[in-house]
C-alpha cells in the first residue's frame, strides 16, 4: 500500500498542475493516469488541434501569396504527414509532462483508479491491482464528447467525435459539423481550408452563440465568404452511417455527406470511479463542488471538466492551483468565473473576456461601448489581414472594464491584454493613458478604449 498526502486521479491540465502545486507546497503527491499524461487537451484537444489549424493557416497563406507579389503553387497535400506532425507535437509535450512530474518529485502511477473508501483507491495497472491511500484525493478525470444515444452517436468511422476528426486518413469531400461552438467552428475552418465542402448546423439563432452578437455576425460573414454553409436555428433530426458516408435529416431534408462531426458539448467522466458508493454528489454529468473544489465528502475534491463548465484547459489548471492551496491550508483567491478568457482558433480568430454587450445591458449596467475596425490599422493592412473588430464594454459610471471581444488576426493572443487589465481593475481612463507600440495590431486595443470615451484618433 502506498500512502500520500494527496492522490490525484487524472493527469490532464487540471491534474498535473494540481500535482505540481501540491508538491511545491510540501505535500507528498501522486498522480494516477489511465492513458496518457496531459489528458485530452494535450493529446487530443487544445495542442494538436492548434497544430492542425496552423497547417490550414499555411495553406491559406500560400493561396493568397499572389497578393504579396509571390507566385506559389501547392502541388500536393499529404494528410499522413499533416496529421503526423500534430501527433508528434502532442507526443513531445506528453513526454514533457512526465519530466515535470519527476522534477517536482510527484509519483506517477499508470493505471485506472476507483474509490474503495474516501481515503483509499484501488488502482489497476498492467501488473495488477494495488491500493493507494491519501488524506486528500482530487478527481480530475476530465470529460468526453457528448453523444445522444440513438440520435447522435459516433461510430468512429463515418460519424466522428473530435478524436477521429483529428486523425483522418484522407480529407473528406464533404463534411457535416453538428454544433457551432468553438470546437465545431475550429474543425469546420480547418477542413474548409483543405477544400472540404463544409455544412455547419446550429440549433441556436447564430453561430458561436456564447460570443458577443457583433463578433458572431462578423465570423458568420467571414466563414460564408470562405464557402462554408452555416445553418442556424436548424436541427439534425436523424443521423446514420451508410456504406460510403453519412445520411442526415436536416430540417426535414435528407442529405448525404462523406463524414460528420459531433460537436455538441462534453460529459464529465464520472463513471466507474465508485462515486455512488461514497455518496459523492453529481449533477448533470458533473461532480458538484464548492468554491474551493471540495465535494460533499470530506477529503475528496474535484477540478476541471469533471466539475462542470466552463470546459477549458486554462480553467482546469487554475482550479488545480486553487484546490492545492486550499488543501495545504492556504487562503487562495476564488476563481472569478466572470473573467475567464475564451479563444476560438478558426480563421478569423476570436478572443473574448467578460460580459457581452447584451449581457451587460440585461444586467442593467450603464455602459459605454468602443469599437475599432482592423481596416483602420496600418499593421493589419500591411500583413494582409484587414478584416476584424476590437470591441470594448465599460461601465459608464465607474470606468470598469466589463467585457472585451476581438475577431481577426492574432485575436487569441491580444485578448490577454484586456484580461490583465480587467484583473488589475484598470479603468477606461487608465487604459487610455498607456502608450502602445506602433505599428502593431495591439494599437487597436487602445483605440477601441478611446472610442468608448469618444476620443478615438485613427478612425
Amino acid at each position: 500500500m502506498k500512502n500520500f498526502d494527496v492522490a490525484i486521479i487524472g493527469a490532464g491540465p487540471g491534474g498535473y498542475v494540481a500535482a505540481i502545486r501540491c508538491a511545491q507546497l510540501g505535500l507528498k503527491t501522486c498522480v494516477i493516469e489511465r492513458e496518457h499524461m496531459g489528458g485530452i487537451c494535450l493529446n487530443w484537444g487544445c495542442i494538436p488541434t492548434k497544430a492542425l489549424l496552423k497547417a490550414s493557416e499555411v495553406k491559406m497563406a500560400i493561396d493568397h501569396a499572389a497578393d504579396f507579389g509571390i507566385t506559389a503553387q501547392i502541388t500536393a497535400i499529404d494528410p499522413v504527414k499533416l496529421i503526423g506532425r500534430s501527433r508528434d507535437v502532442a507526443a513531445k509535450l506528453n513526454a514533457g509532462i512526465g519530466f515535470l512530474m519527476k522534477k517536482n518529485k510527484v509519483e506517477t502511477i499508470m493505471g485506472t483508479a476507483k474509490f474503495k473508501t474516501k481515503n483509499t483507491l484501488t488502482v489497476t495497472t498492467k501488473d495488477g491491482a494495488e491500493e493507494v491511500t491519501a488524506k486528500n484525493i482530487i478527481i480530475a478525470t476530465g470529460a468526453r464528447a457528448r453523444q445522444i444515444p440513438g440520435v447522435l452517436e459516433a461510430d468512429g468511422k463515418h460519424i466522428w467525435t473530435y478524436k477521429e476528426a483529428m486523425t483522418p486518413t484522407a480529407i473528406p469531400a464533404s463534411l457535416l459539423v453538428i454544433g457551432a461552438g468553438a470546437i465545431g467552428i475550429e474543425f469546420a475552418s480547418f477542413y474548409a481550408a483543405f477544400g472540404t465542402k463544409v455544412t455547419v448546423v446550429e440549433a441556436q439563432d447564430r453561430i458561436l452563440p456564447v460570443e458577443d452578437a457583433d463578433i458572431s455576425a462578423i465570423a458568420q460573414k467571414a466563414l460564408q465568404k470562405r464557402g462554408l454553409e452555416l445553418l442556424v436555428k436548424a436541427k439534425v433530426e436523424d443521423l446514420k452511417a451508410t456504406k460510403d458516408g453519412v445520411s442526415a435529416k436536416v430540417n426535414g431534408e435528407v442529405r448525404s455527406f462523406d463524414r460528420a462531426i459531433l460537436a455538441i458539448g462534453v460529459h464529465g467522466n464520472i463513471e466507474n470511479l465508485g462515486l455512488e458508493d461514497l455518496g459523492i454528489k453529481t449533477e448533470r454529468g458533473s461532480v458538484v463542488v464548492d468554491d474551493y473544489y471540495r465535494t460533499n465528502v470530506e477529503g475528496v475534491w474535484a477540478i476541471g471538466d469533471v466539475a462542470g463548465a466552463p470546459w477549458l484547459a486554462h480553467v482546469a489548471s487554475h482550479e488545480g492551483v486553487i484546490c492545492a492551496e486550499a488543501i495545504a491550508g492556504k487562503n487562495p483567491h476564488k476563481m472569478d468565473y466572470g473573467s475567464i478568457p475564451g479563444c476560438t482558433y478558426c480563421t478569423p480568430q476570436i478572443g473574448s473576456v467578460g460580459m457581452t454587450e447584451a449581457a451587460a445591458r440585461e444586467a442593467g449596467r450603464n455602459i459605454k461601448v468602443g469599437r475599432y475596425n482592423y481596416q483602420a490599422n496600418g499593421k493589419a493592412i500591411a500583413i494582409g489581414e484587414p478584416e476584424g473588430l476590437v470591441k470594448t464594454i465599460f461601465d459608464a459610471d465607474t470606468g470598469e472594464l466589463l467585457g472585451a471581444h476581438i475577431i481577426g488576426a492574432e485575436a487569441t493572443e491580444m485578448i490577454s491584454t484586456y484580461q490583465v487589465a480587467k484583473g488589475l481593475e484598470a479603468t477606461s481612463e487608465a487604459f487610455a493613458q498607456i502608450c502602445l507600440p506602433h505599428p502593431t495590431l495591439s494599437e487597436m486595443l487602445g483605440e477601441a478604449v478611446l472610442d468608448s470615451l469618444g476620443r478615438v484618433i485613427n478612425a
